[in-house]
């Protein structure tokens, strides 16, 4: 027995394994690699929010689903992120919200988990932005129904592969965020000051400081007929993409929203460290922040 047990590993019964720690000097390349190899291209995502420090209530909720397949084919990343914003001084902000992100998440993940996890493979028969749409629409119809009255912001994300739609609503926002410092606001916000900058009636300054700044003419759960902003990009490589209430780009400056991210060891760090600057420059709001990074 001892000599099959050692032609079969090589080592007998009684021989002694040893094993011996790594030094710090081993360990350090692994933990603090700011640039690691992936080799399987995957989604990685970090999110983060707070009540805020002149708020009683958090009308803000946020969601993130992130998966990967993976196997002799390659990989195939999807993600499903969403940032919403119940209205400010209307009954239920906190419900709207909430239902929101439960309807639209509801609605898209039954359409795609049973088509990406069938055998054999069977696709749906709608376009990514259709089933945004679909999931909008019917998130505007719960939200009318379980809170009347109210109204919330809506920003979502969905990923497969490297294709981003995006459906939008409101003036929470999503960014792309490239690693040479370079932020840019892909939404468009639905709000009055935005308008009249748009038009050319006050400008980017003025805006951030007028006092209907807040006031919004196209929020989910308001009106009969909603009109989102639908549409789809390639994902930033290299770079992240990043869903936010305005509790955090409406007190953060792009350059600090930069610093925050860079100077992280991982993107859960990353939001900690914009809801902490977001809170350190007031905290006026609630504040919700969502980063996703495609790697492989």
């Amino acid at each position: 027995m001892r000599n099959i047990f050692k032609r079969l590993f090589g080592k007998s019964k009684e021989d002694k394994i040893t094993t011996a720690p790594l030094s710090p000097h081993q360990i350090q390349p692994v933990i603090y690699d700011q640039k690691p190899f992936f080799e399987l291209q995957q989604l990685i995502a970090g999110c983060g929010q707070s009540l805020g420090k002149q708020r009683e209530i958090n009308e803000d909720s946020l969601l993130a689903v992130t998966t990967t397949l993976a196997g002799n084919s390659g990989s195939l990343p999807f993600g499903l992120y969403i940032v919403a914003d119940g209205m400010g001084g209307h009954q239920y902000g906190e419900v709207a919200s909430n239902f929101a992100v439960r309807s639209i998440a509801d609605n898209i993940l039954r359409k795609m988990f049973p088509s990406m996890f069938s055998f054999p493979y069977e696709p749906i028969n709608e376009s990514l932005q259709e089933v945004m749409f679909s999931g909008i629409t019917d998130a505007q119809r719960i939200v009318k129904s379980k809170a009347p009255g109210s109204g919330t912001t809506l920003t979502a994300a969905l990923i497969l592969g490297r294709q981003v739609t995006i459906a939008h609503v409101g003036d929470s926002r999503a960014y792309v965020i490239s690693h040479n410092g370079n932020i840019e606001a892909i939404t468009r916000d639905h709000s009055l000051v935005r308008r009249l900058e748009e038009l050319g009636q006050i400008t980017s300054a003025e805006a951030s400081i007028h006092p209907q700044r807040n006031v919004l003419y196209r929020a989910l759960g308001q009106g009969d007929n909603l009109e989102p902003d639908i549409f789809t990009i390639s994902f930033p490589q290299p770079g992240y993409l990043m869903l936010c209430s305005d509790g955090l780009w409406g007190v953060v400056v792009e350059q600090d929203i930069y610093r925050s991210i860079v100077e992280a060891s991982n993107l859960q760090r990353a939001c900690q460290n914009l809801v902490t600057t977001a809170n350190a420059a007031g905290g006026p709001d609630n504040i919700s922040v969502i980063l996703v990074q495609l790697v492989g």
